[in-house]
C-alpha cells in the first residue's frame, strides 16, 4: 500500500497519541460534587483527554485554603501534576479557586499548565452574593464562600486581579439565559441567572463567548462542549458556529 494512502492514518493516530497525553482538571462550582461535571468529562475522555474530576469542599473550606493546600495535594495525588500537559476547565466558583491557586503558585507548578477554560465564572463577583449575604438561607446553603463572591474591591473575585501575563491562554465562556427572574433582576445586561455576562470577562483573557443557556444548564449542552474542545484544541473558540457577543 502506498505511503500516501497511509498518511491521513498516521496523521490521525498521531492527534489522538498528543492528546492521550494531556490532562484536563475539572473544578465545579458552589455547592456542586464531581457530578456535575460528568457529562463534560465524558466527552473529554471521548475526545481523547485523561479527565480527572474532582469533588472539592466547596462549602466548608475557605477559596484560600482550597486553593493552597487541598488543590495542590489532589493535583499531586490524581497523577495531574508530573503530567505533561494540563489543562483546566471550571465551572462558576470554580473559576475563582483557579485565580487563587495560579495567584500562589510556584513556577514549578505552573510549568506544565496548557489551557484554561471558564465557564460561568464571577470574575467580577456577582450582585446577587451581595443581596443574599446576610439571607439565612443562602448562608447555609453556600457555607463559606457564598457571601465571598460579591462585585465589591474587598471581596475575592476583585481581589485577585486580572489573569497573569505570564499565566496560560484563557477562554471564558458566558451564558445569557436565566430561568430566575428575580435574580436577572438584580443583575446588570444579559446574564444566566447568576452572574452577568460582563461579570465573567477578565482582563487579559485571550477569547470569550456567550451561549444560550443559564448558568446550571450551561455545562450540560453540546454547544458548550464543543466550545470547550475547540479553545482546548486550538487556543480559540470556533466563532463560525456561536458568534462572540
Amino acid at each position: 500500500m502506498k505511503l500516501s494512502t497511509w498518511l491521513p492514518v498516521i496523521f490521525l493516530m498521531a492527534i489522538v497519541h498528543a492528546q492521550a497525553t494531556e490532562t484536563v482538571v475539572l473544578l465545579h462550582g458552589l455547592g456542586r460534587t464531581y457530578l456535575s461535571m460528568s457529562h463534560l468529562a465524558a466527552e473529554l475522555e471521548r475526545a481523547g483527554y485523561h479527565v480527572v474530576n474532582l469533588s472539592y469542599p466547596s462549602r466548608t473550606l475557605p477559596i484560600e485554603t482550597i486553593a493552597s493546600d487541598w488543590l495542590p495535594t489532589q493535583l499531586r495525588a490524581s497523577g495531574a501534576a508530573p503530567a505533561p500537559r494540563v489543562h483546566f476547565v471550571t465551572h462558576s466558583m470554580g473559576g475563582i479557586v483557579l485565580r487563587q491557586w495560579l495567584a500562589h503558585a510556584a513556577p514549578a507548578e505552573r510549568a506544565n499548565l496548557g489551557r484554561v477554560v471558564m465557564i460561568a465564572p464571577p470574575n467580577a463577583g456577582s450582585e446577587v452574593s451581595e443581596r443574599l449575604a446576610g439571607f439565612p438561607p443562602f448562608r447555609w446553603f453556600t457555607g463559606e464562600n457564598g457571601r465571598r463572591l460579591g462585585t465589591r474591591v474587598t471581596d475575592l473575585p476583585q481581589a485577585l486581579g486580572p489573569w497573569p501575563v505570564d499565566a496560560p491562554p484563557l477562554g471564558i465562556i458566558a451564558g445569557d439565559r436565566s430561568l430566575n427572574p428575580l435574580f436577572s433582576a438584580w443583575l446588570p445586561g444579559p446574564d444566566d441567572g447568576k452572574v452577568s455576562v460582563a461579570s465573567t470577562r477578565l482582563a487579559g483573557m485571550t477569547d470569550a463567548v456567550v451561549l444560550h443557556h443559564s448558568h446550571t444548564w450551561l455545562i450540560w449542552r453540546a454547544d458548550t462542549v464543543a466550545q470547550v474542545l475547540s479553545f482546548l484544541r486550538v487556543g480559540r473558540f470556533d466563532t463560525a458556529a456561536t458568534p462572540k457577543k
